[in-house]
């Protein structure tokens, strides 16, 4: 039984060439202790060839459970034939994997598909030249419309009885040499036709190989000293020096073989790259566009539907027409008082905030459907890395941004087990649709004038997430380098109506209905509470059991600013639901309408207080639903709680900060509390400035890949 191997990227056109080579005699299962899909089938010409489809990848780098599974089956098991299915539209991209398929000395062919589609893109690429470059036999197919399909039988079917060996690539004549003096130390203990495989491995520090040869002491000295030379030489760590290598040698070749019409002429979505992602003018166009998000979103349009809704709908049409009905139908006093003042004005205070919720929306999928956000998280992982994040990590912050609970769980994308867990304590930094009425409310009441008010709540966030991942990293807990982002950047296009409207749509019902059920649930207890005393005996709100809960806990929160039984109240309802902040604050002050409501609010708080309390309801634990996703994807309650607690201290120290950091300004400050910040202060200041121990920085990364996987 002969084998054929398939392998290519993502959405190449791998599984078409498959199905047309195997017909429809296939069995699909998975790949012996991993959850990555394992199809094969015969060959339709030949029952005697088997045709093995391996999963769709990148790299050979074991950074995932694909690349870890097609990795170990070509070195370990080592096909008759691998055919590299290429995508002939994005050949930059795909040549990288062609290397790697080169480099582990298997026998290869190169199947270059989409071809037809070159004509579109107005390039066209001689076969023959880039055949003779990489040493191995070139076919144009169109897998999609079975063009050329014979071509690539016959050439396979004669590697497969032939089966000739072809040269390896040259690199870098430095590099090379690196690499020739690391071989000779693997001579005899490696298969040749798998030296260079190796030795370019134990260049790039993989861990896994080194492992698996377990070298003596002094041959690894002697290849750890040629490693140091070379990283001496290039000024560059080795697996940047490989990575560097591979992707010159593929400029080369796309420059000698790809006649490119369009090469005088840039693309639209090129010119705008140049700006957008450009190294310096990348982040303050972001900071720009964000503020134009919340800009429209809070202080003018969203907020236009936002007033008609707190002013005239829920501030007299409605609590007048109910207060009419309950009248005229008799109903008791204390019933009046629960659905005026419990339900209808808890309810109008976060429904309020939905035209705000839905503008808010309909410029992020604008954004997001456009191709903005996608070049935002090529831009933000070149930062993350920086500070020794996971690209990766900005895609569920990202999608945090409208619920925490989905942003926790798209961390599943996360390879590495550290980062994907340190991404889930980090992601609910962002603020989410729940946290933007406490935004709203905050910006409007206190700051009504002032439009940075809301953009700094997001930027807040990220520096909460950079600061983070800077201290996490250093500790035992996590340390380890963060794994490489690839994700590709689509064309720039104007964004289609149906899909900004239908994620518009679904985000706000989501939020009507948690209104309708969540928060409903939680005016009504607090509403309860805030009318009756201990013996259930109906009492005015100083006297309510409310009141004693939150007087017994409020002297935690003067630090910040806002130490009083209201605010206190209103941080524990926002465990529940992060709106529930605003509704609580609206039932405990008792004011009818929305105006009142806000003047009150000012006349009780300083703006630096209500700054304050902003800042600590949007770093501290996350609603129980984001709690619980926390839970199930931690998969322990122990670093469920460690990451609650972690949160909410957090959020307590840079609340505190600011207030109290506020009021040394301004001469306010009393010794304890410039104790406290002072502390505090030495705190953050420790954990960011504190060295790394690097004997703990490195740990076996394929192995936790692999854990995660099993997982």
């Amino acid at each position: 039984m002969k084998i054929v191997a398939l392998a290519g990227n993502p959405n190449s056109g791998k599984t078409t060439l498959f199905n047309l080579l195997t017909g429809s005699n296939q069995s699909v299962g998975n790949w012996p202790g991993v959850t990555v899909e394992k199809k094969q089938g015969p060959y339709r010409k030949a029952k005697e060839v088997m045709i093995q489809d391996l999963p769709g990848i990148y790299s050979l780098s074991p950074y995932t459970a694909e690349e870890v599974v097609s990795r170990k089956y070509l070195i370990e098991q080592g096909p008759d034939l691998v055919i590299n299915i290429v995508d002939a539209t994005n050949i930059e991209r795909n040549l990288y994997l062609t290397l790697q398929l080169l480099e582990t000395g298997q026998p290869l062919m190169v199947s270059l598909n989409m071809i037809d589609l070159l004509k579109k893109q107005r390039r066209k690429i001689n076969l023959k030249k880039l055949a003779y470059l990489l040493s191995v036999p070139v076919i144009a197919i169109s897998a999609l419309k079975k063009k050329n399909i014979d071509n690539l039988q016959r050439q396979a079917e004669h590697s497969l009885t032939e089966r000739p060996t072809y040269p390896q690539l040259q690199y870098d004549e430095r590099l090379e040499s690196a690499l020739t003096m690391i071989e000779k130390n693997l001579t005899g203990i490696i298969p040749a036709t798998k030296l260079r495989w190796y030795a370019i491995k134990l260049f790039e520090r993989d861990e896994q190989v080194k492992q698996e040869i377990k070298l003596d002491a002094t041959r690894q000295k002697d290849i750890e000293q040629t490693i140091d030379t070379a990283e001496k030489l290039f000024q560059d760590t080795s697996d940047s020096i490989m990575i560097n290598a591979r992707y010159e040698l593929i400029s080369r070749l796309v420059k000698m073989c790809v006649i490119d019409e369009n090469d005088f002429a840039m693309s639209f979505s090129d010119r705008v790259d140049m700006v957008v992602t450009n190294r310096w003018l990348a982040l303050p166009i972001f900071f720009l566009v964000m503020w134009a998000v919340y800009y429209l979103s809070i202080q003018t349009i969203g907020t236009m539907g936002s007033d008609w809704i707190n002013d005239v709908l829920f501030g007299s049409l409605i609590p007048n027409f109910v207060q009419e009905c309950l009248v005229k139908w008799q109903v008791a006093s204390w019933m009046q008082g629960l659905i005026i003042d419990g339900i209808v004005n808890g309810l109008g205070s976060i429904l309020g905030f939905v035209p705000q919720i839905m503008m808010l929306f309909l410029c992020l999928g604008i954004l997001e459907d456009c191709g903005y956000m996608a070049r935002i998280a090529f831009v933000m992982d070149r930062i993350f890395h920086r500070f020794n994040l996971s690209g990766k990590s900005f895609i569920p912050m990202l999608i945090s941004t409208g619920c925490g609970v989905p942003g926790i769980m798209a961390t599943r994308t996360i390879e590495n087990e550290k980062d994907r867990k340190m991404t889930i304590m980090l992601t609910t930094f962002m603020p989410c649709s729940a946290k933007l009425t406490v935004i709203a409310l905050v910006s409007g009441t206190f700051f009504p004038d002032q439009s940075w008010v809301a953009p700094s709540a997001y930027f807040l966030g990220m520096v909460a997430v950079v600061g983070s991942g800077i201290f996490l990293k250093k500790t035992k807990l996590f340390a380890g380098p963060p794994l490489p982002f690839v994700m590709e950047l689509p064309a720039y296009h104007f964004p289609k109506p149906a899909n900004v409207g239908r994620q518009v749509l679904n985000r706000a019902d989501s939020f009507i209905k948690k209104a309708g059920t969540i928060i409903f649930a939680s005016c009504v207890l607090v509403w309860f509470f805030s009318s009756f005393n201990f013996l259930l005996q109906p009492v005015g709100q100083n006297h309510s059991m409310l009141r004693y809960l939150g007087m017994a806990l409020s002297p935690l929160f003067a630090p910040l600013g806002f130490g009083d039984w209201h605010t206190t109240v209103a941080v524990l309802a926002g465990l529940i639901a992060k709106e529930n902040c605003v509704g609580t604050l609206r039932i405990t002050f008792g004011n009818a309408t929305a105006a009142g409501f806000m003047a009150t609010l000012r006349e009780t708080y300083s703006p630096i207080a209500g700054y304050s309390f902003l800042v600590f309801n949007l770093l501290c634990a996350p609603c129980f639903a984001a709690i619980g996703t926390m839970y199930k994807e931690f998969g322990d309650t122990k670093w469920t709680l460690r990451a609650v607690a972690y949160q909410t201290a957090l959020a307590y120290i840079v609340a505190m900060l600011i207030y109290q950091g506020y009021q040394v300004i301004i001469g306010q400050g009393d010794w304890f509390n410039e104790l406290l910040t002072g502390v505090a202060t030495a705190v953050i200041g420790y954990g960011l400035l504190i060295k790394k121990d690097q004997n703990e920085d490195l740990n076996n990364l394929p192995a936790d890949i692999q854990e995660g996987a099993s997982k």
